[in-house]
């Protein structure tokens, strides 16, 4: 009988101690859980078959509808092998941005990412409004390596 009291003793302590659960982190805003659903990531490989880098995007029209709908926005972040010598050459649905901006790691959309590094690239590329219910973002490096991401678009 001391042994069953000694073990309930020990027991509520231990149990008034954990008013935390591995759930309790996962709070996430609206915006993050849109950005999870609309983040899409892509290996980049060359014509030979080799990875040259990581392509990901969020598209920024479905995480934020009422900001951004007068054109298409993406949130770009890449890592690559070899260094840029100039800006990437995106293109959605074969057309060039209209704005291509390089942003600091820390930046107003780096929330809606869960990987931050000083090795990675990040990008907010604006494109011309697109009527297409799918759309294609592609990457490329020197017509020699890609990586295309598929979008479809919600009806509004």
């Amino acid at each position: 009988m001391k042994y069953f009291y000694l073990f309930f003793i020990f027991l509520i302590l231990f149990t008034g101690c954990s008013n935390k659960n591995a759930f309790t982190e996962f709070n996430m805003s609206k915006e993050q859980e849109l950005s999870v659903s609309s983040l899409q990531s892509s290996k980049v490989i060359s014509n030979k078959g080799e990875i040259s880098g990581v392509f990901s995007a969020i598209y920024l029209n479905e995480v934020y509808p009422e900001s951004f709908k007068d054109n298409e926005y993406f949130f770009v972040y890449m890592y690559l092998k070899k260094p840029l010598e100039s800006e990437p050459d995106l293109k959605l649905n074969s057309k060039p941005p209209t704005k291509l901006q390089e942003l600091p790691k820390d930046n107003k959309f780096s929330h809606l990412v869960s990987i931050k590094s000083d090795w990675n690239k990040y990008y907010m590329a604006t494109f011309s409004k697109d009527s297409s219910e799918i759309i294609n973002l592609v990457f490329e490096i020197d017509q020699s390596s890609s990586a295309a991401l598929r979008y479809q678009k919600d009806e509004q």
